[in-house]
């Protein structure tokens, strides 16, 4: 069976649209792109979509109740919220420094999950 998807590329301002057609596991046709960095986006986001995250994690006694953290890598967005729901039941003591791991391997991803700014402690 076909499937069919139009997908705007986001990797250049010229934001083409581009239709692809697979088989669920191939790329069968690909058109509309006018570039071949569009090629690769639309194969990449037609078979396996990514996503980087980014979020907050609470943070006990610190100067702030909040510290933001993102994704060390792309989430396979099929995961995206076994993820957050593992973030939202992470809870930090400060101080945080930026780069500071917060979870590791998050939801059996391989990726992890790190601080992405500096809290300090009260």
């Amino acid at each position: 069976m076909t499937e069919e998807k139009e997908i705007t590329c986001i990797v250049c301002p010229i934001g083409c649209k581009i239709l692809v057609k697979t088989d669920g596991k191939h790329i069968k046709n690909l058109d509309g792109n006018k570039c071949k960095r569009g090629i690769d986006y639309a194969e990449h986001e037609a078979l396996d979509p990514r996503r980087m995250l980014t979020t907050s994690v609470f943070v006990d006694g610190g100067e702030w109740p909040l510290v933001s953290v993102k994704s060390t890598k792309p989430v396979p967005k099929e995961k995206i919220f076994n993820v957050l729901k593992e973030i939202r039941k992470t809870k930090v003591n400060a101080p945080v420094k930026s780069g500071q791991r917060i979870l590791n391997n998050v939801a059996n991803t391989d990726i992890n999950i790190v601080a992405t700014k500096i809290v300090k402690k009260l």
